[in-house]
């Protein structure tokens, strides 16, 4: 080896070794700032905070003492964002730093947060909710890669809970369920532990903005001008109660398709039974749309089924989401009912407020639409999970009512429901169902559209329906409502 070349490797060494004490260096200053508030943290310095980058999204499974579908980042990621090539562009790298661990005051262990700083910030931060029961990894693909390129800090949590486990079907777990009606496979949820309730949805959101706004602190030297709340399904109901409860720490929110809860309903204890209870006699009708089953279903709040060969859309979520996303709600929120002796489709929330506290379990989390800072909901007109005239349209009346009844409360707070023709709860449906519409670049001009309101006092666009094909605009051809639930 030549002198210049030995000289050369030493410059080398020496300067990766500079860069390694710097990152070091910065990540010590941000677990410092935790300090107490933050357990079994990693912290690195990244090459690439974007998915492109495999150590952005840890394995399924990563922690060895957790059993099997606790804690699965990857398979979260999937659920929400479509299949390539119609997820969020990639277009560079954004280094930075990941911080990832967990909540040290959760006496379950179960509370864990995630955090992105990119090296090229713009001042800001947004803080994602977790949809289903999935991890703080689960907006990899939705929020965290369309916003870290954006310059924007990232944090997401888990709702404070882990996500589920297969049990064994003996001996019976009374707080099990069926993974589908069709599968012997039981599972436990974590979220129907005695210590997890439902209640932790709304808290963990605005733990996790005030964690990152300390990790923001210690790395840049000031906590961020604006923060911004994103999220999808439980993940949106996370953003409306954010949005409602903590004014303080957010300037707005994008909420996709998020869950209504009401005690007086609608809710999920009252629109899933009769799907799960008449969708067998509809198969047995030879999916017969006249038939009194799917006229029940439909009278219930669903969007009418559609189909390709002989996969219905209905069956979809029949299969998969109806029966143990009933399941889960009941055994959380009115255990004393037998799930599987009585019929999880013969579930009578009305009845059942007469004998148990299930309307109180709701009230505890319910949403109030009385939001304080500016708040829009995309939702799909086809939403065969969170049927739209039961959530999203629910809350925008929920609003609308509060804030003719309480004026105050609201400032200048502005709410938007910009409704996705054919758009459906599921994204990745699209490839089974053609005539399905993606939500994802809807929320993301939503997103947009927020900022430019917030930071530049531009109009929001009137609440409309987005035709197929189209875009959010200042002048829709049809504001307000989608005037059929289907287009083909």
């Amino acid at each position: 080896m030549t002198r210049q070349a030995c000289l050369m490797e030493v410059l080398l060494g020496f300067t990766l070794w500079a860069v390694s004490a710097q990152a070091s260096g910065r990540c010590r200053q941000i677990l410092e700032r935790l300090g107490d508030d933050a357990a079994d943290v990693e912290c690195f310095e990244s090459s690439d905070l974007t998915t492109n980058n495999d150590a952005t999204t840890p394995p399924d499974n990563p922690i060895p003492t957790l059993p099997g579908g606790a804690l699965t980042p990857r398979t979260d990621r999937n659920v929400i964002s479509p299949d390539p090539p119609d997820r969020t562009p990639i277009t560079r790298a954004v280094p930075g730093i990941q911080i990832q661990g967990r909540f040290a005051d959760d006496p379950t262990g179960e509370a864990r947060f995630l955090v992105r700083l990119p090296d090229d910030w713009n001042g800001k931060l947004v803080v994602a909710g977790a949809s289903g029961t999935r991890s703080e990894f689960n907006g990899d693909f939705a929020w965290s890669d369309f916003v870290v390129q954006k310059g924007y800090a990232y944090a997401s949590q888990n709702k404070g809970v882990l996500n589920l486990r297969i049990v064994p079907a003996d001996p019976v777990d009374p707080l099990a369920c069926r993974l589908n009606p069709t599968q012997p496979i039981i599972i436990h949820f974590y979220d129907n532990d005695p210590e997890k309730p439902f209640t932790q949805w709304q808290e963990f959101i605005i733990r996790g903005a005030e964690l990152a706004r300390e990790a923001v602190q210690a790395r840049y030297g000031r906590h961020p001008h604006r923060t911004y709340a994103v999220g999808t399904s439980n993940g949106g109901y996370q953003v409306r109660r954010a949005i409602e409860q903590a004014p303080h720490l957010f300037d707005g929110g994008v909420d996709w398709e998020g869950t209504f809860v009401d005690p007086n309903g609608p809710n999920i204890l009252i629109d899933l039974p009769p799907a799960i209870r008449n969708f067998p006699a509809y198969v047995e009708s030879g999916f017969d749309p006249a038939s009194e089953a799917a006229q029940n279903i439909l009278a219930a709040g669903y969007p009418p089924d559609i189909y390709n060969g002989t996969t219905s859309l209905w069956g979809l979520y029949y299969s998969a989401f109806w029966e143990v996303t009933q399941c889960q709600w009941q055994k959380r929120l009115d255990p004393t009912y037998d799930t599987y002796g009585q019929g999880p489709g013969n579930y009578d929330y009305f009845a059942q407020t007469m004998v148990t506290d299930v309307a109180e379990q709701f009230a505890a989390f319910e949403t109030t639409g009385r939001i304080r800072r500016p708040l829009i909901t995309v939702a799909g007109t086809m939403d065969g999970l969170l049927p739209i005239d039961r959530h999203a349209r629910a809350y925008a009346a929920k609003v609308a009512a509060s804030q003719h009844h309480h004026p105050d409360h609201h400032g200048r707070a502005q709410y938007r429901l910009y409704e996705v023709q054919n758009g459906n709860h599921i994204e990745t449906y699209r490839n089974v169902f053609p005539e399905l519409e993606f939500i994802q670049p809807h929320a993301h001009r939503a997103f947009d559209l927020l900022v430019q309101h917030v930071e530049r006092g531009h109009e929001l666009p009137a609440s409309q329906c987005i035709p197929r094909g189209g875009t959010i605009t200042g002048h829709p051809a049809q504001r307000g409502r989608c005037a059929q639930l289907f287009v083909p």
